[in-house]
């Protein structure tokens, strides 16, 4: 199988490569590169249509793109250690902060990066105005993340798990893209400080 990603700062296919470490998965990741667009070329949408990495292709030709469903393919072939909770309920609670991460914080950070980044002005028609009034809105996200940590070492269960995994690339990207988190909230760094010492944070 082919894993096809694109080295950091890029949040989703560093995602998939730190979920790779944590389950011990050994697997080479094939580089795309971004700046020359090879995501958008005919070739990739044939895999992607979406022309989006991380996309993973089977031995089969099946292609699976979105860093969770690819994830989640990864837990079913090799169950441990568990990374999306064990029981009904544990994995209700990990795609339930899955979500919340998705909406509370990678969208004011992606809205931010896509309209009021210099890097991106060249990709689409940007809307300054609206992508800075995302940093209020990241700074209420973070908030919120910070308290639902606070007594916690992570973030939806007492392990590490994908929710952490989102979470984290998620608040690293934004301090790439100039949104730095806000130092006191002790809960959000502490956290932080126990994902950036663990192995696969350097993934």
């Amino acid at each position: 199988m082919k894993l096809y990603g694109a080295p950091n700062p890029a949040p989703n296919p560093r995602r998939v490569r730190i979920f790779l470490a944590e389950k011990g998965i050994d697997l080479p990741e094939t580089r795309v590169d971004m700046m020359k667009r090879e995501h958008k070329s005919e070739e990739f949408r044939a895999r992607n249509p979406l022309g989006q990495i991380p996309t993973l292709e089977l031995d089969d030709g099946t292609c699976i793109s979105e860093t969770v469903a690819i994830c989640r393919y990864f837990e079913e072939i090799q169950p441990d250690p568990p990374m999306f909770g064990r029981t009904p309920v544990e994995k209700a609670l990990v795609d339930q902060w899955i979500r919340r991460v998705e909406f509370v914080a990678m969208m004011p950070v992606g809205n931010f990066w896509r309209h009021a980044h210099p890097r991106t002005a060249a990709l689409l028609t940007q809307y300054k105005d609206f992508g800075e009034s995302n940093r209020e809105i990241w700074a209420g996200a973070q908030r919120f993340f910070d308290r639902a940590l606070q007594g916690r070492e992570f973030l939806a269960l007492d392990t590490l798990t994908m929710a952490d995994i989102c979470l984290q690339t998620t608040v690293d990207f934004a301090d790439w893209i100039g949104l730095p988190c806000d130092p006191e909230l002790k809960a959000l760094a502490a956290w932080r400080e126990r994902l950036a010492a663990r192995p696969s944070a350097g993934a």
